[in-house]
């Protein structure tokens, strides 16, 4: 199958990661959001982010006026009639979702493919609500997504495997491998990595270490990249929240439940970089 058109649903952080790295790599987007002010928002994102990258790869980085082009930003869901695959970025919350494939699902030509770039949700649960779940495939894109080669990719019950071997070219298409796992709620990369994150914001509401000590000890002892609270700030303290809330109610395991710090600093509007503020203090 010849991918060519790519809806993108959701123009948050990961949402404008995915619609950039694809539109650099020659795909024509449609990338979707409820709002024109945060469409507008998504372009001068996404525009910066190009500059940005162009600071580290002048070679090899497309300059702005190439790859703005290639994305349609719009609210019109019914532009996705002739999209080959669509990657869903929308917030982990499920009637949310469940009201998005409702909508695509009737939408979409039946050779396309449904890519949940989801952070907890299961595979199978988003593919029962489609008429098309053997079409339907977990796809977790790490963040900054265009720097970023790795994708874990999750096969829901029902995920074909054509449509396994069509997800690879897709990702091959952008510049991505990918490691193949199981559904389970969380997957593997969050199951594990929101325990640290969680566990983190515990230690500082204890007073037991402060955030850049505590991730100074995951970089300098363990070699890690980033520390959790680094990590967590990056993500959006928002989204830890709701992923730790899908973790708990799917596994019903009090090792999930979420520090009542995280639920704080997200009542202040504290959700890490997007906000400015969050376990750091960022420029806006």
């Amino acid at each position: 199958m010849d991918i060519k058109t790519v809806g993108v649903i959701g123009a948050g952080v990961m949402g404008i990661g995915v619609a950039q790295n694809l539109a650099q790599t020659n795909h024509q987007v449609i990338l979707i959001d409820i709002a024109e002010n945060i469409l507008e928002k998504a372009k001068q994102n996404i525009r910066n982010n190009i500059r940005f990258q162009g600071f580290f790869n002048k070679k090899n980085i497309e300059k702005t006026e190439n790859v703005l082009p290639k994305i349609l930003f719009t609210s019109d869901y019914q532009l996705l009639k002739n999209a080959d695959f669509v990657v869903e970025n929308v917030v982990e919350k499920w009637d949310i979702k469940k009201d998005v494939y409702a909508q695509i699902d009737v939408i979409c030509p039946e050779h396309c493919i449904f890519a949940a770039n989801t952070s907890a949700i299961p595979i199978t649960r988003i593919g029962s609500i489609t008429k098309r779940p053997a079409k339907v495939i977990g796809m977790h894109f790490m963040n900054p997504v265009p720097m970023k080669k790795m994708v874990e990719t999750i096969r829901g019950y029902h995920t074909s495997d054509e449509t396994i071997e069509i997800a690879k070219k897709f990702l091959s298409q952008m510049g991505k491998d990918c490691i193949i796992i199981n559904d389970a709620p969380g997957f593997v990369a969050n199951r594990l990595s929101h325990l640290f994150m969680n566990e983190a914001a515990n230690l500082v509401m204890e007073n037991v270490a402060t955030p850049k000590d505590i991730d100074d000890i995951f970089k300098k002892c363990y070699g890690h990249a980033m520390g959790p609270l680094e990590t967590a700030d990056l993500i959006g303290l928002d989204t830890v929240v709701d992923t730790l809330q899908v973790l708990y109610e799917n596994y019903q395991d009090s090792k999930f439940r979420c520090s009542p710090l995280l639920k704080r600093m997200v009542d202040a509007g504290l959700y890490g970089q997007k906000s400015g503020k969050g376990f750091y203090t960022y420029q806006h």
